[in-house]
């Protein structure tokens, strides 16, 4: 049987009467091409199911088309999201995502950056170990000249751009929500200060308790890791302590999902005697049986704003220029039932 010839540039100029040089600018999103042009090449191509060879473009670009993203857990919700932010924006544009994860440890962090630059990676996407202090293995991204963007938990180095949330911000606005609703005693149940996320958060929180001239108790301000294990031994830590308090704000949904097991065990109405609030918006805040409030951090957004920082840093590197970019996206409050003693309307 006579193997399907494979289609080529010179079939889609054909169809559409345009050069093949035409077709191939079109094809690699150049600005020499108008964008009602690029259009009717994409979908010509998409009709003859036409298949760029990546090596032939990669030879002639000196690009391989692929990116790393280095995440410390990809069976996270948010770090998933990213990921899907990323590909949706550099996908329809020839790169592939490899995906890695530092499972937290800056040692397998820097392995998995070794590999990447070892397989001459066009960019590298990441959001640092709670471990990383050591950043000899984020200078050799730098040393390769290879694009680096940070997001969500970064690093503050000169040259590297960032995309992340105001997490002061975000924390401010969980607390504040808290004390409108009448809650006095709050709880902050924060992250491993070292990342700077969670300092963020804790910021937020002490300056909306400032604001509101609402005394700073030590008692009530704890560290621990983000799971749902953590949060149930501080809300049992809190209780067993019998330290007095009327609501908790928690820099980590899953700790927050932890806290309310723990109140509803021991018969503790929410949020009539306790407030809860989390941080993430993470896809099960919105089905629990008293549906949890939190902060929203936009992951997809983050992802492709990620990915057009990157789009960027190519387009002028090829220029010779250096671009740096540090993007600050607004969080959202989304207020459900875990906070509402009010009655205030919800915000799904």
């Amino acid at each position: 049987m006579r193997q399907k010839e494979k289609i080529t540039i010179y079939d889609i100029s054909k169809k559409l009467n345009i050069s093949a040089a035409t077709v191939s600018r079109a094809l690699n999103d150049s600005n020499r091409v108008s964008p009602k042009t690029k259009e009717l090449v994409l979908k010509m191509a998409k009709e003859l199911n036409y298949q760029q060879n990546t090596l032939a473009l990669a030879l002639k670009s000196g690009r391989t088309f692929n990116v790393g993203v280095v995440v410390p857990y990809i069976n996270h919700t948010f770090f998933a999201s990213v990921i899907r932010g990323i590909e949706e924006e550099l996908t329809p544009k020839g790169y592939h995502v490899i995906i890695c994860q530092s499972h937290e440890d800056v040692a397998n962090e820097a392995r998995q950056i070794k590999t990447l630059l070892n397989t001459h990676i066009d960019g590298i996407f990441i959001s640092v170990s709670k471990t990383t202090e050591d950043l000899s293995h984020i200078q050799e991204i730098q040393d390769d000249g290879v694009p680096l963007i940070f997001f969500d938990r970064k690093k503050n180095i000169k040259g590297v751009s960032s995309v992340t949330i105001n997490d002061f911000e975000g924390a401010f606005m969980a607390t504040e929500h808290l004390i409108q609703q009448g809650y006095k005693q709050i709880v902050h149940i924060g992250g491993d200060p070292k990342l700077e996320i969670y300092k963020h958060r804790y910021d937020g929180y002490i300056a909306a308790l400032k604001a509101y001239d609402i005394a700073i108790n030590e008692n009530l301000i704890l560290e621990v890791s983000s799971t749902v294990e953590a949060g149930i031994d501080a809300v049992k830590e809190l209780l067993d302590k019998n330290i007095k308090f009327d609501a908790f704000f928690s820099a980590s949904d899953y700790v927050a999902l932890g806290g309310l097991r723990e109140l509803r065990s021991r018969g503790i109405k929410i949020p009539e005697e306790v407030g809860v609030v989390g941080f993430s918006n993470e896809p099960f805040t919105k089905y629990l049986e008293c549906p949890l409030t939190s902060v929203g951090q936009t992951p997809m957004l983050m992802g492709q704003i990620a990915a057009q920082v990157f789009l960027e840093q190519i387009n002028e590197q090829s220029k010779s220029l250096k671009v740096e970019k540090k993007v600050v996206l607004m969080p959202e409050l989304y207020e459900r039932e875990t906070s509402l003693k009010k009655g205030v309307a919800v915000n799904l």
